[in-house]
């Protein structure tokens, strides 16, 4: 059993899957998200899509790092973190502007002041001001903040994105087609819409990057950061404190700050790309929870994914790795490894995405291709290994 598992988390979630396997899976099954008949307004030409997700346990150590600096600004991330999980999945079914969001934050009182909850609420505001800024609406129409000390031992940050979309500017993935293409844009490094280097850690496998970088004093001391009914085995086994400092190029920069990078989003680089290419993309996969093999549930058919060109993982992985020891076959199922959002299309029609990415200084290269099968596979070939899935 991998340590992700022990730590009572899946990076696959195949106990989720089971127990919504009843339920609708949409219009479009390939699609990133689900896509429903416009039960809005019964219009047949367009679709409703609503879609929620949060910053996960990366709230956790927003709060650690909170605790030990003093710095209320790390919340400003936390809040970007549960906006991007939500409008960059948006972004893979085609959906960009207008937008509507609701939040909801569950917290524990005795830990968590108001002024936290108002740090969130802010970075919230000025996250949708700086979208709006390249083009992007997002409307933030309030949500539900509670306090749940009985349920919650520190705070959770969620978040409910929807939209109403025309069918003629879906994508559902499927299109994707052997022959295609795989274009990865890294989600590390400093776009021209960030104001400091991005780690690329994003907001999945935050508990085995938390547990296993972090030393064993922070269990102590903060016993509400952790599940009690977890094996001490496994409990925060790393070197690290979060004022630790890794050389990242010229720059040195803290354990704590890598780990909470605030998730870039890519909706500036993919609303310009939608607007402009829409013909040439045929399917979009956000590398979230499942990293590298999350594109094998998007897929429309048998065939087999091909990714022999994928980034040099940033400092961050190998700081996660070298503390946990885990394989290189854990990792690439658990991380995005610096590669997070793929775009399938022709090799004739790929030059034009791959420019319009890189003006906006987003790291961007074909990473792989997609081959015939008879079954969905996918095979990773990084640093003299083949990983197959």
């Amino acid at each position: 059993m991998s340590l992700y598992s022990k730590r009572g988390v899946s990076a696959q979630k195949e106990e989720v899957h089971k127990a919504t396997r009843s339920l609708d899976p949409g219009l479009y099954p390939a699609s990133f998200c689900k896509i429903y008949p416009d039960y809005l307004c019964g219009d047949d030409n367009w679709v409703n899509i609503m879609h929620a997700d949060g910053a996960g346990t990366k709230s956790i150590l927003a709060y650690l790092y909170w605790k030990e600096t003093g710095d209320l600004s790390v919340w400003k991330g936390i809040a970007q973190d549960a906006i991007v999980m939500n409008l960059d999945d948006l972004l893979c079914v085609g959906v960009s502007t207008p937008l509507l969001f609701s939040s909801t934050i569950d917290r524990n009182m005795r830990l968590i002041p108001g002024e936290v909850l108002e740090t969130i609420i802010e970075g919230t505001r000025s996250f949708f001001e700086l979208m709006h800024s390249y083009g992007i609406d997002i409307h933030y129409l309030g949500g539900e903040t509670a306090d749940v000390g009985d349920l919650v031992r520190t705070i959770t940050v969620n978040g409910t994105m929807t939209a109403r979309w025309p069918k003629s500017k879906l994508i559902t993935n499927q299109r994707i087609a052997p022959g295609d293409v795989i274009i990865g844009l890294a989600g590390f490094g400093q776009t021209h819409y960030e104001d400091s280097y991005n780690s690329g850690l994003a907001s999945n496998g935050l508990t085995s990057a938390r547990h296993d970088s972090l030393q064993k004093t922070y269990g102590a001391r903060f016993p509400e950061s952790y599940d009690s009914g977890l094996e001490e085995s496994v409990v925060y086994i790393g070197p690290h404190q979060l004022s630790d400092t890794i050389r990242v190029g010229e720059e040195s920069i803290s354990v704590g700050q890598l780990l909470l990078s605030p998730t870039r989003t890519f909706a500036p680089v993919l609303v310009k790309m939608l607007n402009e290419h829409f013909s040439a993309i045929h399917g979009l996969v956000h590398c979230s929870g499942g990293g590298q093999t999350k594109c094998l549930k998007y897929l429309p058919g048998p065939m087999k994914l091909v990714k022999d060109n994928l980034f040099t993982p940033p400092p961050v992985f190998e700081l996660i790795q070298q503390a946990s020891g885990a394989d290189a076959k854990e990792m690439y199922q658990v991380f995005n490894m610096g590669t997070r959002m793929e775009i399938y299309t022709t090799a004739e029609q790929a030059a034009p995405l791959l420019e319009l990415a890189r003006s906006f200084g987003v790291a961007a290269q074909v990473i792989g291709r997609v081959e015939s099968s008879t079954t969905k596979s996918l095979e990773i070939i990084t640093q003299g290994q083949h990983l197959h899935f």
